[in-house]
């Protein structure tokens, strides 16, 4: 009934918002989206193999409508909705949010930038995504998610109550800053976040630096970040940085990520997290480095790979730990027109482990593979077509 509800919801607020771009004419309406289907194999799930039907694995499958309206002197009303959902089901993602993955509306300026309320993706992602291949350059999908998604390259988590500023691009150079309210009566800084990026861009060269900071991230209900979307922890902070170059017919980018997370209780991916002799968790920090390359045999076929080595350092009351993950990915894939495209991926994940008797010890590649592997290696394989409207 809930989701007859929501679906009769949707459609009515789609209906308007194209019934309005119909009557004012200065304004502008886009209803898009995109569709991801396939099938995956995961070598090793709890000890068994695995054959699914997963949707959404490059990206989310979504639709949206996003529009603005002249207000004249180069100012711009802006909004954006964005629904996520499963196609296989038909259910609402994002928690079965209407519009889980974005919603917000603000105000665009030639000459100062634009700013926007609302739910929203983190400043990290909107610009070191184009250099990791889980992020906005998204080509890699979740067969490249770095470990329990530790850095939120794969979107994990989107960003509510959230004021977002992007400054107009100068020689190149764009800057962004987010403050998001946690909305706790009796602590204001509890579940908020702030974060703050710069992005180069100049012919064929992009880069960019990203912090973010979240205190008790997941621990209210109206705060910035939903309970179990990512990390539950005291506090946590992100750092990044990332190159891309495009040449002729070969695209490469590597990325660095650096993750704080203190006073941690769990994690979306981590299955046991409880140590022996009832020990504590102090923090879990995670370095990730990423290299990738994108080779184009033409316009319209081209082939991907992926390495990334991660290396955490695992922080208890009476002991620590260090494991490391190497992993990866392939991608081929062949653009049957401008909007549909046939590809195959394949994964590959080796944890060297810290034997802490944890969740830690296996390999996963979250997002993509079935479950944890119950050890340290996984395999993921999948065959897939995607389109966009």
């Amino acid at each position: 009934m809930q989701q007859k509800q929501n679906a009769l919801q949707l459609a009515a607020v789609a209906s308007a918002l194209l019934l309005s771009s119909t009557i004012h004419a200065q304004s502008s309406v886009t209803l898009y989206g995109f569709i991801d289907e396939g099938i995956n194999f995961t070598s090793n799930a709890s000890g068994h193999s695995v054959w699914q039907m997963v949707g959404g694995n490059i990206a989310g499958s979504r639709f949206g409508i996003k529009g603005s309206e002249d207000l004249g002197n180069g100012y711009k009303a802006v909004f954006q909705i964005e629904n996520g959902f499963n196609i296989n089901s038909g259910q609402l993602a994002q928690e079965s949010r209407i519009f889980g993955r974005q919603a917000f509306f603000g105000l665009s300026s030639d000459r100062y930038g634009t700013i926007t309320l609302g739910r929203q993706y983190d400043t990290s992602v909107d610009t070191l995504g184009f250099a990791s291949l889980t992020g906005v350059l998204s080509w890699g999908g979740d067969v490249t998610t770095h470990p329990f998604d530790n850095d939120n390259a794969d979107w994990d988590f989107r960003v509510s109550n959230a004021i977002k500023y992007v400054t107009p691009t100068y020689h190149g150079l764009t800057g962004e800053a987010m403050y998001a309210f946690g909305n706790d009566a009796n602590s204001f800084a509890n579940n908020r976040l702030w974060g703050a990026t710069l992005n180069y861009h100049s012919g064929e060269l992009t880069a960019a630096i990203s912090y973010l900071k979240m205190n008790h991230p997941g621990q209210t209900t109206s705060g910035a970040i939903s309970s179990g979307e990512l990390f539950d922890a005291s506090s946590q902070q992100d750092v990044g940085v990332a190159v891309h170059y495009r040449f002729p017919k070969i695209a490469i980018g590597v990325a660095w990520s650096h993750v704080d997370v203190y006073g941690p209780t769990g994690n979306a991916w981590l299955g046991n997290v409880d140590l022996p002799n009832e020990a504590r968790w102090n923090s879990w920090k995670f370095d990730n480095l990423e290299v990738n390359a994108q080779y184009y045999f033409k316009p319209n076929f081209w082939l991907g790979a992926v390495y990334t080595f991660t290396m955490a350092h695992l922080s208890a009351n009476d002991s620590r730990y260090v494991p490391k993950w190497h992993q990866l990915a392939f991608m081929l894939d062949y653009d049957v027109s401008k909007r549909t495209s046939l590809y195959a991926q394949a994964a590959f994940q080796h944890v060297v482990s810290a034997h802490t008797g944890t969740s830690f010890d296996e390999a996963r590649i979250v997002d993509a593979s079935a479950a944890a592997s119950g050890g340290v290696n996984q395999m993921v394989f999948r065959l897939g077509i995607m389109h966009t409207f």
